[in-house]
């Protein structure tokens, strides 16, 4: 059966995820389209094919164990010079971010894995860019809001071509599939009128 590479994260839910997609395509980012706007909380994994039943029987558990909580994005920052990421900042629900990582790549689990960097709740607007790209995601940016309720996360498997898809939702307190998540009416994601 081989190999695939998997990951774990949060959506963000429209109308935010598409526009922030937007973002990112035009600040040049070619892989934009392929990978879902989102939190991660595991990276890209390479496990066994015949894993993936247990990895998501161990996902199940973890979203059995959690509760909703709310998300919030604000502002930018980045994570340069050590990697070229302009990202949105998570200003609400990073502890309920990193805690269910650490859930998730328990030594006990399936995966099991280690992190190259420290764990840092966040969602990518541009990465491995030009400078000048990179200047002009973090300054346009810079006031863009967004907040919506978590209400679980998402298995995703990368294919040949680098694209993400969707395996299944999880939902927190075992309640099963996720429903897409949709936003308040009157709280889409701000952009800077300048």
């Amino acid at each position: 059966m081989g190999t695939v590479t998997i990951g774990v994260s949060i959506a963000v839910p429209e109308p935010h995820g598409s526009l922030l997609q937007e973002r990112r395509a035009g600040f040049g980012d070619a892989a934009a389209h392929g990978i879902p706007t989102h939190v991660t909380l595991l990276p890209p994994t390479e496990v066994a094919a015949a894993e993936l039943p247990a990895v998501e029987a161990h996902l199940t558990e973890v979203a059995a164990a959690g509760r909703p909580f709310t998300m919030r994005l604000s502002g930018t920052d980045s994570f340069r010079p050590l990697s070229p990421v302009v990202y949105v900042r998570v200003v609400a629900g990073a502890e309920e971010c990193t805690r269910l990582q650490q859930r998730v790549r328990s030594a006990s689990g399936p995966v099991p894995r280690e992190l190259q960097f420290p764990y840092h709740p966040h969602v990518t607007v541009a990465h491995g860019i030009d400078e000048a790209g990179m200047d002009r995601a973090q300054k346009e940016l810079a006031d863009y809001r967004a907040q919506w309720p978590c209400t679980g996360f998402a298995l995703h498997r990368q294919d040949s071509a680098g694209v993400w898809h969707k395996l299944r939702e999880f939902t927190f307190g075992g309640r099963g599939t996720v429903p897409p998540q949709a936003s308040p009416a009157d709280d889409h994601g701000t952009l800077p009128t300048r």
